[in-house]
């Protein structure tokens, strides 16, 4: 049977845990040190000899030793970059860094490498190799040994910033991009645009309390033609979910408990929010990181005016790929009614923290209003509203909070009168 897009997502998951990929070189590296014992046959023989095949288990004990080491090395530092992006910038961006491919890939290469050299030292040991397979085993060392001194090199580059606070920045950047890219190219989902559902509809509760981290729309479109109903979603990725809160609401007849609980199913629902479909998320955490860093035992306002900018890239993008993707959007399953994100509640993820913890610096304020200026150059209809809205009250905030005069006037002078001047309809 086909894997529905839920046990996908799911197998995703558990495919970026260090553990996965480790476990996976692992075998690798051991098939790879009994691949000399299988195909000793295909060597000639006497070319053993000639080429010192017979000091492969030399190398293979250094090896070793060596990758033992530096194994646990690897492990010490990235434990102590888990700390230390959780203290300077957030725990929420620490496992961006556990999810990191390269640091795992060079992890899982050194632990393969490791096996590889036991397993060979065993069979070597035990004779199953004979001279032939002497030969390609010491073959297929070399390789090995040219693959640790790349993932090493990559390595060492990665140390160097690796758990950094620009680095864990430019992770969340880069998943919140992702997520993005993939609501503008689908903002429902691949349902229908959300509509009410009627009074008759009924409810469809969670059987979890956490937060929603998947929908299966696709499963959801089939079960619409199968039980013939609509859909109405109450939720989107990131929402938290309880038994009382309805996760949808199911307008049909005849529907018995089996299609209720195949609608329940195409929800996953975790412990904690996801990356991957919740771009409000990655914006929550970028947040952190500025109001971490704008906190008095930290006190970066350059952080914070990195985080801004970010966002500023990341808003772009969202309001470009959304104009270009507008004629695009297929609705693949007409029958689910799916609410779209709104980007009202992307600017209150981010910006009203911001102006709060920041008011009282007026390099904060002024590159907000800033920031504000460079969002209303899209001419993004969407953005119109929050714009106002949030230039009007970052400006007072750092109104009240600036006790001198000169940062005072250049904050307001900074801002755009459009955003921030109250006409008469609006006083």
């Amino acid at each position: 049977m086909a894997l529905t897009d839920k046990w996908l997502f799911v197998l995703s998951r558990y495919s970026r845990r260090m553990w996965f990929r480790a476990a996976l070189y692992g075998a690798l590296g051991i098939l790879t040190a009994l691949l000399g014992a299988a195909a000793r046959s295909l060597i000639p023989p006497g070319l053993a000899g000639s080429i010192g095949a017979g000091s492969v288990g030399n190398i293979l004990g250094i090896l070793a030793t060596s990758m033992l080491a530096v194994t646990t090395f690897s492990l010490a530092t990235m434990v102590s970059a888990y700390g230390t992006a959780s203290t300077t910038a957030t725990p929420r961006a620490a496992q961006l860094l556990i999810e990191d491919t390269t640091a795992q890939s060079a992890l899982a290469t050194f632990i393969g490498a490791f096996l590889y050299s036991i397993v060979g030292l065993i069979a070597l040991s035990a004779g199953a190799y004979g001279d032939s397979g002497r030969v390609l085993l010491l073959v297929v060392t070399i390789a090995v040994i040219v693959l640790i001194t790349v993932t090493l090199l990559r390595w060492i580059e990665q140390l160097s910033r690796f758990g950094r606070v620009a680095e864990t920045i430019n992770l969340v950047e880069s998943a919140t991009r992702k997520a993005m890219q993939h609501r503008a190219r689908e903002p429902w989902l691949g349902g229908a645009p959300f509509r009410s559902p009627p009074a008759t509809a009924m409810p469809v509760a969670a059987d979890a309390v956490g937060y929603v981290e998947y929908i299966d729309v696709e499963h959801l479109g089939r079960l619409s033609i199968e039980h013939d109903f609509d859909l109405h979603l109450n939720v989107l990725p990131g929402t938290f979910a309880a038994p009382g809160r309805p996760l949808a609401h199911v307008a049909g007849e005849g529907l018995d408990a089996s299609a209720l609980e195949g609608i329940r199913e195409a929800f996953v629902i975790g412990d904690a929010r996801t990356y991957e479909h919740d771009p409000r998320y990655g914006l929550v955490v970028l947040t952190e990181v500025a109001v971490r860093a704008l906190s008095p035992g930290i006190n970066d306002p350059g952080t914070a005016i990195d985080v801004i900018g970010t966002v500023v890239r990341l808003f772009t993008g969202w309001a470009r790929g959304r104009e270009s993707k507008q004629d695009e959007v297929a609705i693949a399953h007409p029958r689910i009614f799916v609410p779209a994100l709104r980007e009202a509640d992307m600017f209150d993820d981010v910006f009203p923290s911001i102006a709060r913890d920041g008011a009282a610096l007026r390099e904060v304020g002024i590159r907000l209003q800033k920031a504000f200026a460079a969002l209303d150059d899209l001419d993004c209809v969407n953005f119109e509203d929050p714009l106002r809205r949030h230039a009007r009250e970052a400006l007072s905030r750092a109104m009240d909070a600036l006790p001198f005069e000169p940062d005072r006037a250049a904050v307001a002078g900074a801002a755009r009168p459009k955003l921030v001047d109250t006409g008469p309809d609006e006083a």
